[in-house]
């Protein structure tokens, strides 16, 4: 499980979260909700250990604490992050890309298991394996960078608006993909501002506003919400 307790992230003087803990089992989908400068991006990448603010607080995956911890040691905890914009390498094909996400010494031994996981997840790559990933549309980079990070074998994996700049039927695709490595046994943490679909998948979600959370529930409790329909759902369902 991945305990997050008093999470805090400064930029100088400005507090851009504040005493933020939450948690994320393994098996589960937990959606973090929130508008435009709430400080999703900002809590994923102070997980990830790749924030420019100062980070305090801590945060436990298998008996460590994350924070202070340098990114490729978070991975190598079992701490995967698939940020905004998706960070692949566009001029490397799907198989380079892919490979490069097995680097962690957790990953090595049980690359080829891993590699075969992440084919029959996004069947489209196992065609392209040779395609350069920047001829690829968006959908398709989308899901060399959700391999790349499956590749790394985590226990938590972070997804930080996966379905930006998607079309709505690559989106629903994008989303039964997410229950599929929910099933599989991992955690996952998704910042969406896809409200409705992300609820409809996820077990869990958290409501973060001006860097606080200021509610956390079922996902379908969240739905059934008349503040949270009101806020992200375009009104009463």
């Amino acid at each position: 499980m991945l305990e997050a307790r008093g999470i805090a992230v400064s930029y100088g003087l400005h507090e851009a979260l504040h005493e933020i803990s939450i948690e994320v089992d393994r098996g589960e989908i937990v959606v973090m909700l929130g508008a435009n400068g709430a400080g999703k991006s900002s809590l994923l990448r102070a997980l990830a250990g790749i924030s420019e603010g100062l980070v305090t607080g801590g945060c436990m995956l298998g008996g460590q604490d994350l924070i202070g911890m340098k990114p490729d040691a978070i991975v190598e905890a079992g701490l995967a992050l698939v940020p905004e914009g998706r960070g692949i390498f566009a001029d490397l094909n799907v198989m380079e890309n892919l490979t490069l996400g097995a680097y962690p010494a957790r990953a090595r031994a049980i690359e080829r298991d891993n590699l075969e996981k992440v084919l029959e997840l996004f069947p489209k790559l196992r065609d392209r394996r040779s395609q350069i990933v920047r001829t690829m549309s968006g959908g398709e980079q989308q899901m060399v960078a959700i391999g790349r990070a499956l590749m790394s074998n985590p226990e938590i994996l972070l997804l930080d608006e996966p379905s930006l700049g998607l079309s709505p039927l690559l989106c629903g695709e994008l989303f039964r993909n997410l229950r599929k490595i929910r099933d599989a046994g991992l955690g996952v943490l998704l910042v969406e501002q896809n409200a409705r679909q992300s609820l409809a998948i996820a077990d869990r979600g958290y409501l973060l506003e001006n860097g606080r959370i200021t509610g956390a529930d079922s996902a379908e409790s969240l739905i059934l919400d008349p503040a949270v329909q009101k806020a992200y759902l375009g009104g009463a369902i």
